[in-house]
C-alpha cells in the first residue's frame, strides 16, 4: 500500500533536524495517561449531539482523526484499519469503539454519514451500527481533543487542505491514553495487542514514525515536493555513507 512504500523514506525526517523541523512540529506528541476530554460534545451520523463520554461508552476505544472529505490518506487510514480489525477476531461494541472524528469543523454530519455506509458497505462488521461512531463537533471541542492526545493540524490555504500526522490512538475503558499505532498500514495483530493493553489500562510507548497526510496526488500516487525532496536528501545521505565506508576500508588495507 501507498503508506508502507512510503514510510521508510519518511521516517528519514525525523533524523534530518535542517529539513524536516516544520514536519516533526506536525508529528503526534504522544501522551500516554492523559485524559480524554470526555465532556466535549460531538454530532453522530444520527444528528445526535453528545459527551464524548457516551461513545466511549465505558470500552477500549480507537480513535482515528482526519477528516472525511480529505483528498489524501484519511480514507486509506481507515480503510487499514478496518481491514486489519477484519482479521483480528476482534468484535465490536464488545471488544472494542471505533471512534473517527473530523478536525474540520466545516464538516457536517452527512458528510460522516456517508463516510461511515461507504466504509459499512466495504466491511460488513457485525455490531458496527452500535460500535462506529463517525463524528463531527465545533472547533473548541476538537480543539481540546486534539490537544489531550497531542495531534497536531495546520490548514494550508494555498493547498486547500489540512496537513497533520498519520496514526490510531487508544484509549482505556475510563478514556485514558493507552497508546498509539503510527503510520499507516496496520497489522491485524499490532491493533489486537494495542487494544488489549488498553483493556487493561496499560501505557505502552510507540515507535517514533513521522508520516505526514498532505499535498497527495492521487493521480500519480505519490507526495509531490516533500518526498522528491526526502528522496534526494535520503539519497545523499546514502551516497555519503557509502563513501565513508569505502574509505574506511580502503585506509584499513593501506595500513
Amino acid at each position: 500500500m501507498i503508506g508502507r512504500a512510503i514510510m521508510a523514506v519518511l521516517i528519514l525526517a525525523i533524523a534530518m533536524p535542517a529539513w524536516a523541523g516544520t514536519m516533526r512540529d506536525l508529528a503526534f506528541t504522544q501522551r500516554q495517561g492523559a485524559a480524554l476530554p470526555l465532556d466535549a460534545r460531538f454530532t453522530d451520523t444520527a444528528g445526535r449531539t453528545l459527551p464524548l463520554g457516551a461513545f466511549v461508552d465505558g470500552r477500549p476505544a480507537i480513535l482515528s482523526i482526519g477528516y472525511y472529505e480529505c483528498p489524501n490518506l484519511c480514507a486509506l487510514e481507515r480503510e487499514d484499519l478496518l481491514h486489519a480489525l477484519d482479521g483480528s477476531g476482534l468484535k465490536t461494541p464488545d471488544d472494542y469503539t471505533l471512534i473517527v472524528v473530523s478536525i474540520d469543523p466545516a464538516e457536517t454530519a452527512p458528510l460522516a454519514r456517508q463516510a461511515r455506509q461507504d466504509d459499512l458497505d466495504r466491511h460488513a462488521t457485525p455490531g458496527a451500527e452500535r460500535g462506529w461512531h463517525f463524528l463531527v463537533g465545533e472547533a473548541a471541542s476538537i480543539r481540546r481533543l486534539a490537544d489531550a492526545v497531542g495531534f497536531h493540524a495546520r490548514y494550508d490555504p494555498v493547498l486547500k487542505q489540512y496537513l497533520h500526522p498519520m496514526g490510531l490512538v487508544f484509549t482505556t475503558p475510563a478514556g485514558v491514553v493507552s497508546g498509539y499505532v503510527l503510520g499507516v498500514g496496520y497489522r491485524a495483530g499490532d491493533v489486537r495487542q494495542a487494544l488489549a493493553r488498553a483493556a487493561a489500562g496499560q501505557r505502552v510507548e510507540a515507535s517514533p514514525i513521522l508520516l505526514l497526510c498532505f499535498h497527495y496526488d492521487a493521480a500519480t500516487g505519490r507526495y509531490t515536493l516533500a518526498i522528491r525532496k526526502l528522496l534526494q536528501l535520503g539519497g545523499l545521505m546514502t551516497v555519503l555513507g557509502l563513501g565513508t565506508l569505502l574509505g574506511v576500508a580502503h585506509g584499513r588495507r593501506a595500513r
